[in-house]
């Protein structure tokens, strides 16, 4: 049994340290990527705000929106167009009309037999058409107003991108750091065993302590290991997460800068956050305008009682063959009016109904955002109180374990509770770590969720 546990220890050890050189000489391999004197949070957000995909996509985001304001905006300008068309037929009405458009009609033209029997003819019509809209059913400006709310929520979309990111990396950034102070506990634990198991060894060469002491704090010894590997395991996951975060590649090494020291966060009443929320979070925001869009639809459907009405010009030449024709104008105006359209009543009324549901969903989102607020800060207050108890827990579970270590070392007790005070020791410095990591996390969901996660500075500060 022992020399099993011995081979244990020994190829866990090998793991370490061989896992320990890879990340060594990746580690020389990436030097200079990051800054000198670690990572900070507040650098690590900028690089992802500069590399994100996420944020890449709501910025050409914004790009189309903006575009499509000028694109609205161009339907109240003139329309310039040119046409070329050429036609050959032998049609009478059209060899009777063409001749005159190029100039050539005469005399000989009238006879009977031509104007019944032409031959075919080619005809080349070159023309500049410009149309001039004047009104046109509240379309344009609907369509203005439209793309305005759509550029309005792109923007919109994209602040909410950069405050989940923000969010993104505060998780990963502080994941890591509780990963890599997991992994010191451990180590701690281990060497902590490690000198418990020389101790006993010691002590049972001189017979003043029993072989199964021995073997018992071997196998403590190999569970801290194994802890130990785990927490390597878990670092270099949380390092990928970090790493795509930021947008390089998975495995390149991080030093951080920052600490997960216990802070105090100033989180404000429920009442005041749901308030702050329902004038700050974009996808309310959005929700609002998607309710003006939908007015601007009803505005575009009631818009089919007006007519249209629209001023052209046209210069156009026919020629035979580009070197001799005539020249020609027109000018005008033309009103369209719609006088039965069986389709305009049932238009109107969906625009109505697009209107009411746009507004439902308003409200739906609304209640969502109240009950995430309450979410967040329940989530974020249990946080709090876990921390103040694992904190508690840990000075209580190193003051135990110092007292058990004495009454051994004068042998009045046993192994075991040794054994049973290091394991409480290590699971309540756990319980620490990860109530101050969801402290943080906690904080940071509060601020999502009241759209005001705007700055990192209080997580550095």
């Amino acid at each position: 049994m022992n020399r099993r546990i011995t081979a244990l220890n020994l190829i866990l050890t090998g793991l370490l340290v061989f896992g320990s050189t890879l990340g060594a000489s990746a580690e020389r391999t990436v030097e200079g990527q990051m800054p000198d004197g670690g990572l900070t949070l507040a650098e690590a957000v900028e690089r992802a705000l500069q590399n994100n995909p996420m944020v890449h996509a709501s910025e050409a985001g914004i790009d189309i929106a903006a575009a499509g304001v000028s694109e609205a905006k161009a339907g109240r300008l003139p329309l310039l167009k040119f046409s070329e068309k050429y036609t050959n037929s032998n049609n009478p009405v059209y060899v009777f009309g063409s001749l005159l458009e190029q100039g050539r009609f005469g005399p000989n033209n009238f006879d009977v037999g031509f104007l019944n029997h032409p031959g075919s003819l080619s005809n080349f019509r070159s023309s500049v058409d410009l149309q001039i809209p004047v009104f046109n059913r509240f379309k344009v400006q609907s369509g203005i107003e439209q793309a305005r709310i759509r550029s309005d929520q792109s923007q919109s979309e994209a602040g909410w991108v950069r405050q989940q990111l923000r969010l993104q990396v505060i998780q990963t950034y502080f994941g890591l750091l509780v990963a890599r102070q997991r992994q010191e506990v451990a180590a701690d634990a281990v060497r902590t065993a490690q000198a418990e198991v020389e101790d006993i060894q010691s002590r049972v060469e001189q017979g003043l302590a029993v072989r199964s002491d021995l073997l018992a704090m071997e196998v403590q010894l190999a569970d801290f290991r194994q802890q130990q590997v785990q927490a390597a395991g878990d670092e270099q996951t949380a390092l990928a997460a970090l790493n795509s975060v930021l947008s390089v590649p998975v495995g390149t090494p991080v030093q951080l800068a920052g600490q997960l020291e216990e802070r105090s966060f100033p989180v404000p009443q429920q009442d005041e956050l749901i308030k702050t929320a329902l004038t700050s979070r974009p996808d309310y925001l959005n929700a609002a305008k998607q309710v003006d869009l939908a007015r601007q639809q009803i505005r575009v459907a009631r818009g089919s009682w007006w007519p249209d009405l629209n001023l052209f010009a046209q210069v156009g030449q026919s020629t035979q063959d580009f070197s001799n024709g005539s020249g020609d104008f027109a000018v005008g105006a033309s009103l369209n009016f719609d006088i039965v359209d069986f389709g305009r009543l049932p238009r109107i009324e969906q625009a109505v109904a697009q209107s009411r549901r746009a507004q439902a969903d308003q409200d739906q989102t609304a209640n969502r955002v109240r009950l995430e607020i309450v979410q967040a800060l329940q989530r974020y207050l249990t946080s709090k109180q876990r921390l103040q108890l694992t904190s508690t827990a840990v000075e209580q579970a190193t003051e135990a374990q110092r007292i058990v270590q004495d009454r051994l070392d004068v042998g009045l007790t046993t192994v075991t509770d040794v054994l049973r005070a290091q394991t409480d020791l290590l699971r309540a410095r756990l319980n620490q770590l990860g109530a101050r990591y969801e402290h943080y996390l906690g904080y940071a969901q509060v601020l999502l969720a009241s759209g005001t996660l705007d700055d990192v500075r209080p997580f550095s500060n």
